[in-house]
């Protein structure tokens, strides 16, 4: 999972940043973006995305990603973010606020199928959770992150099995919105299955 990597540093390439988010297609709870560097001789220990781990398994590499990532950066974009700007253009907006706050001085950013701002050296790679090393250090640092605020929103929200679903367009959300209504973390530029004069 470490090919684009090798090349990349193979070109002259120092110091690379992965970055990617979770949640672009809840009906609630925020858009998570993260950014991960490793040190340039670190040997890949991630073999899949984010999507193909258990929660038991995302829940170790986050620890490991920590013990051994150079830099972490986190950005939590809120559901009024969201729906201020549109899941996309936000996605965007904050990538790109992401990689420019962070302290390392880095070359270039692999990012999952965004195209950035063009003064950002940045390399869109369909798939790239798939097949770079960092990219996917970020994809589960971000779904680890989100699935921690969606349970803490259960505690806040108890109608809502956030817990569960994480506020994807589930059976049992749809319900829930149906029966309780719609949540101060709902995005309201979302189809949430209600009229929201």
């Amino acid at each position: 999972m470490d090919n684009v990597e090798k090349e990349l540093f193979s070109q002259g390439y120092e110091k690379i940043v992965g970055i990617d988010e979770a949640g672009r297609g809840p009906l609630a709870g925020p858009l998570v973006i993260a950014s991960v560097i490793f040190p340039k001789h670190q040997k890949p220990f991630i073999h899949t995305d984010s999507k193909g781990l258990s929660e038991k398994e995302r829940e170790y590499l986050f620890e490991k990603i920590h013990d051994y990532a150079e830099e972490i950066n986190i950005t939590i974009v809120e559901n009024t973010e969201i729906d201020k700007f549109g899941i996309s253009n936000a996605a965007k907006i904050y990538m790109e606020n992401n990689l420019k706050s962070l302290k390392s001085k880095w070359d270039i950013a692999l990012v999952d199928f965004v195209k950035l701002d063009e003064s950002i050296n940045h390399l869109p790679l369909i798939k790239g959770d798939e097949i770079s090393h960092t990219i996917a250090a970020a994809s589960i640092i971000a779904k680890v992150v989100r699935d921690r605020i969606m349970i803490e929103y259960k505690e806040k929200y108890p109608n809502f099995s956030f817990d569960k679903h994480k506020g994807y367009a589930t059976k049992q959300h749809y319900q829930e919105i149906k029966k309780f209504g719609i949540t101060p973390i709902h995005r309201r530029s979302f189809n949430l299955g209600v009229n929201d004069d």
